[in-house]
């Protein structure tokens, strides 16, 4: 199902960009136009790749705000291949379409004619740069580790194609909105890029602690006990966080699994899904030290619509946000809530330990109705078995992206109100 948000999100990005565009047709029209929508976007993704606190709230959260810097980067690169093809096709669009020399770039002299000589020259290499860099992330060709070395020359190309618009826009272009904006994004793309360079981004929200346990919870999963003391701001249940176990390796995002007792004591659940996490159940030892960034993201079960019906979905690790959600209505015991009806899938529940956990909780919390679905018994959850009485219901989602495709599809036609919450660690 697509985003809405991230639809709307690139509209109104592409409608603020023409909305201060002087229209016109010639082929200086079709090589600025492209160049302009390209910087544009590209400086937009630099922007979003600090991760901006007041952009959060507005975009869902730190998994949809990296959604829209994968696609704006997406479409920065199709405006730049764009803008080069044009330019390589400018015997035939002039032909077709003219000239507009009010379009041309500005006639500089001494240093900044050199410069703008560099700039141009730049502008082509930087493409084929882009466009390989761009390719390696969207592919995923190299581990985690690898491809953030490489995702650092990334700061790096966008200062130099940003130099290559300035110094060959044209010149009447700075007494325009059309300049005005194009200078405002990059101020924006410049700011971000030197962040990225110096290690900046994130700093704000960074915090340093110990590993105060590590304890193996089932066969392929374990579970890390960080103590941050009194510096941790608090979070919220179902947040997560970007954890740094290793500087070589990075951050990583993990959801924060315990409820927030205002004594810097973090829990993550992590189970070994790839090559990374399938190690540290041998590399963790306690007393190692622990970088968190965070707390991140709007994955809050609390926060659900008024009067509407809670219904909670966890297929695997997707279980830490409502163990913390659970745990939190514990520990607020001066708050309302309302009914659950909350819904595992696991493998096996005799194998899992995290189902007598479950049990534990509920036992404790009367207004939340527990199912569990056994794979390997062949239950499968599907949207005709959700309890789904009322005029709107809430959903909230944490698991593998098959089980959300295979309920999102099933309740497409559901004659009830829902909204179906979902986070992503896709981060690139």
């Amino acid at each position: 199902m697509t985003n809405p948000r991230l639809i709307l999100s690139i509209f109104a990005l592409l409608l603020l960009q023409l909305a201060f565009w002087q229209w016109g047709l010639s082929y200086e029209q079709l090589l600025t136009l492209s160049g302009y929508l390209a910087i544009n976007f590209m400086s937009f993704t630099m922007l979003l790749a600090t991760r901006p606190r007041w952009l959060e709230v507005p975009l869902g959260g730190l998994d949809k705000m990296y959604q829209l810097h994968k696609w704006t980067g997406i479409l920065a690169v199709i405006f730049a291949l764009s803008h080069w093809l044009i330019e390589m096709a400018d015997d035939v669009l002039k032909a077709l379409f003219g000239k507009d020399r009010s379009l041309r770039e500005a006639d500089f002299t001494g240093l900044l004619a050199a410069l703008q000589e560099v700039a141009e020259d730049f502008g082509e290499p930087g493409l084929y740069l882009l466009l390989a860099l761009v390719t390696i992330t969207l592919l995923k060709w190299f581990p985690y580790r690898y491809w953030r070395y490489l995702h650092r020359l990334m700061p790096l190309i966008y200062l130099a194609l940003a130099t290559h618009a300035l110094l060959l826009a044209p010149l009447s272009w700075w007494s325009q909105p059309t300049g005005w904006l194009m200078v405002l994004f990059m101020l924006g793309g410049v700011v971000a890029a030197i962040q990225s360079l110096t290690g900046l981004i994130g700093q704000s929200r960074r915090w340093q602690g110990i590993i105060q346990v590590v304890r193996q919870v089932s066969q392929n999963t374990i579970e890390v006990v960080c103590d941050m003391g009194k510096n941790w701001p608090g979070h919220k249940a179902g947040q997560f966080a970007l954890v740094t176990f290793d500087a070589a390796e990075g951050a990583h995002p993990f959801t924060l699994s315990s409820a927030d007792k205002r004594d810097g004591i973090l829990h993550f659940q992590i189970k070994a899904l790839g090559d990374y996490t399938r190690t540290l159940s041998q590399q963790l030892k306690n007393g190692r030290a622990v970088s968190i960034e965070g707390p991140y993201g709007c994955f809050n079960p609390a926060k659900g619509r008024a009067k509407a019906a809670q219904v909670w979905i966890a297929g695997g690790i997707g279980i830490t946000p409502f163990l913390a959600a659970m745990e939190s209505r514990l520990v607020n015991v001066d708050k309302k809530y309302p009914a659950v009806n909350l819904y595992y899938c696991t493998d096996l529940a005799s194998n899992d330990p995290t189902v007598a956990q479950l049990n534990s909780l509920v036992e404790r919390l009367p207004e939340i109705t527990l199912q569990i679905y056994e794979s390997q018994l062949g239950q499968w959850l599907t949207a005709d078995k959700l309890t789904i009485h009322t005029a709107k219901v809430d959903i909230w989602f944490c698991g593998p992206q098959g089980l959300a495709a295979t309920l999102r599809s099933g309740l497409q036609h559901h004659t009830s109100s829902i909204c179906f919450y979902q986070e992503r660690f896709e981060f690139r």
